[in-house]
């Protein structure tokens, strides 16, 4: 694990090495072991290194016996031990134990597609010499990003948007197309960034940069053809089987390993699996707040602890008391980008707990979306329902729902505001009520908030919708997801908020095999009855207790809505003020102001659009503005003082 970074000339000159070093410089947190660099002709590539696998040979750059291959990795490659044989019967010889060589000799001997052979997560530059060029490519569902940039003299790549700050001439200033989507989004879709000139890397995609220009070709897709001719029973065992499988392949590791466990379905199945495949008890990490009935609802120490018994771990949890207000600009720098998921906070500070021990942990990030554990997907199941009502019924349905009071933090105003939710999504087509279930605004609010709209708007829902086929609702939704909200949130999250605590993740339920088969499964096989994950559920049996598999969803977040109205008001306040806003020249007050007094009166539950509103502000004073994230943290204390 690492972050790596590099630039390619487009005049041909030779690149300054010491801007190749400002670059990891700025992403030291990915690897604070080690780094490396390689310049040649028009191309310098580099790395810094967090080691896992081969501790001492494993140092970046490699390059292959005559130097004319040389590469630099981010991630795992899972199967590199049978890359590795197979490479040998072909006649290659390696120079170390490293998974990241295959990559090199993997090239060498299949060309281009070799990426198509790797089962892992990954951001790789390679460089060849003979044919001046550079490829640099990204794993096929987004778990290890990429950014970059063209300017017209040079091609510029990091892990992390930060480094290409570093290089010279690269403007801090917002794309207008990216915040109109991340107003309505909570996130910034690929491939816009934040950053005016900054993009990402699409999922499953490799970049060639050579004197010709720029191409960049997509190497898979998720599947969206469903296989009905297979059994429950069959789909059952071929789920099962594969869970573990993946586990078992991601616990490879020459340092000490661990996971996050909650006492859900998703990190109980990976603990179950590590459990069964590990010669010693595994460390597993939990977190909880500390406070009133609003951090109580977040709280799943005691299923969790029951579940870390239940296997005999090594079990260890924190119950935190977080100081927001200073956390936020911190993790805010870490991420690039705004976001408005608060699971961002949770995750660093569960990783910050885990890395006392350990170096490499791993997540149940993705069983919802592969096997349908959220609430959205159960509301196309109920559709059909919604369908046979009579249109007075309807818009009675719809009159009631516009009034329900709204707010996530206890049981009962939570199902009020899912029930609002989806009865205001119902009139909808099909895609638009997943816009509706996932977005934090909608469109029109998002216009409302935009003081300069974009020229061009760039819809990265729509043109999910348009690249996914097929006629099952719940392939279609995966494939969206896919695309959309499991790369440029969760996955980015996931990697920023580990990173950020030198912590290696990985999320063996996104192991590519197993969401190719998780694909091909039918909505009515996956979710029987209306019941969420329960094929997943079925699957896992005899591996998990029933009180595990039956426990209703949390999500791992925080209680930001209540904070907001609380202990985070003040703040809220002062970064949103009218002074504030008319100076940053970004919104409009009115609205900001409207959402904030209607949060606080449990009319509608604005938790993640004020979220996404107060991480603007506060991202913009940390990467627009050029200040630290302790100046930043100083202000917000001051502002609350």
């Amino acid at each position: 694990m690492c972050g790596i970074h590099g630039f390619f000339k487009l005049d041909g000159t030779r690149p300054d090495i010491d801007w190749l070093a400002r670059m990891g410089d700025a992403t030291i947190h990915r690897g604070p072991d080690d780094s490396g660099a390689h310049v040649d002709g028009p191309c310098a590539i580099g790395m810094r290194r967090l080691s896992i696998i081969d501790l001492s040979g494993g140092h970046q750059p490699i390059a292959n016996h005559d130097g004319s291959l040389v590469v630099v990795c981010n991630g795992e490659i899972y199967n590199f031990r049978d890359l590795r044989r197979e490479l040998l019967a072909h006649g290659h010889a390696f120079k170390t134990e490293s998974d990241s060589e295959v990559v090199l000799h993997g090239y060498a001997q299949w060309g281009e597609r070799f990426v198509e052979r790797l089962n892992g997560m990954f951001g790789f530059a390679l460089w060849d010499r003979r044919r001046q060029t550079l490829l640099v490519g990204r794993d096929r569902l987004g778990i290890k990003p990429i950014y970059w940039l063209n300017d017209g003299r040079r091609v510029a790549f990091a892990s992390e948007a930060k480094a290409l700050l570093a290089l010279p001439g690269v403007p801090r200033e917002v794309d207008p197309g990216a915040l109109e989507a991340y107003l309505e989004l909570g996130y910034v879709p690929s491939p816009l960034s934040m950053f005016r000139g900054i993009r990402k890397l699409p999922i499953a995609s490799v970049m060639k940069i050579s004197m010709a220009g720029v191409s960049i070709d997509s190497y898979w897709q998720p599947p969206t053809a469903v296989d009905a001719r297979v059994s429950p029973a069959e789909w059952t065992r071929r789920v099962r089987e594969q869970l573990e499988a993946s586990v078992q392949m991601q616990m490879v590791s020459d340092v000490p390993i661990g996971a996050f466990l909650s006492g859900g379905v998703d990190s109980g199945a990976v603990l179950a699996f590590m459990a069964r495949h590990s010669s010693s008890p595994v460390k597993t990490y939990s977190i909880g707040f500390d406070g009133g009935a609003a951090e109580r609802f977040y709280n799943e120490l005691d299923q969790a602890r029951e579940v870390a018994t239940m296997f005999g771990t090594d079990h260890h949890e924190i119950l935190v008391k977080p100081d927001v207000v200073r956390l936020l600009p911190k993790l805010l720098w870490h991420m690039d980008e705004p976001i408005a998921d608060s699971a961002f906070i949770t995750t660093y500070l569960v990783s910050e707990f885990a890395r006392r021990d350990v170096k490499v942990i791993l997540s149940g990030v993705g069983g919802d979306e592969l096997f349908g554990g959220y609430r959205r997907y159960l509301g196309e199941h109920y559709m059909r329902y919604v369908d046979w009502l009579p249109q007075p019924a309807k818009r009675g349905a719809a009159w009631l729902a516009d009034r329900l009071p709204s707010d996530r933090h206890s049981k009962w105003l939570n199902y009020s505001r899912l029930a609002k939710n989806f009865i205001g999504a119902a009139a909808l087509p099909f895609a638009e009520r997943y816009r509706a279930y996932v977005g934090a605004s909608s469109a029109a609010e998002a216009a409302e908030l935009m003081l300069h709209p974009p020229a061009e708007r760039r819809d990265a829902i729509a043109a999910a919708f348009e690249a996914s086929g097929g006629d099952d609702v719940l392939a279609r939704m995966f494939a969206v997801d896919a695309r959309t909200q499991l790369p440029d949130d969760l996955l980015m999250l996931t990697d920023r908020m580990t990173m950020a605590a030198s912590l290696e993740c990985r999320v063996p339920l996104l192991d590519h095999d197993l969401v190719e088969l998780a694909a091909q499964i039918p909505t009515g096989v996956k979710l029987a009855g209306g019941e969420l994950k329960s094929l997943m559920k079925k699957a896992l049996a005899d591996v998990l207790p029933r009180e595990v598999l039956r426990r209703p969803k949390r999500g791992f977040g925080a209680p930001m809505g209540a904070w907001l109205k609380g202990a985070l008001s003040e703040m809220l306040e002062s970064a949103l003020s009218r002074k504030s806003i008319e100076a940053r020249g970004l919104l409009r007050h009115a609205p900001v102001a409207r959402l904030i007094e209607d949060h606080r009166a449990n009319r509608v539950d604005g938790t993640d659009r004020l979220l996404a509103l107060l991480n603007l502000e506060i991202w913009c004073r940390v990467y627009l503005d050029d200040r630290s994230s302790v100046d930043v943290a100083d202000e917000l204390e001051e502002a609350v003082a």
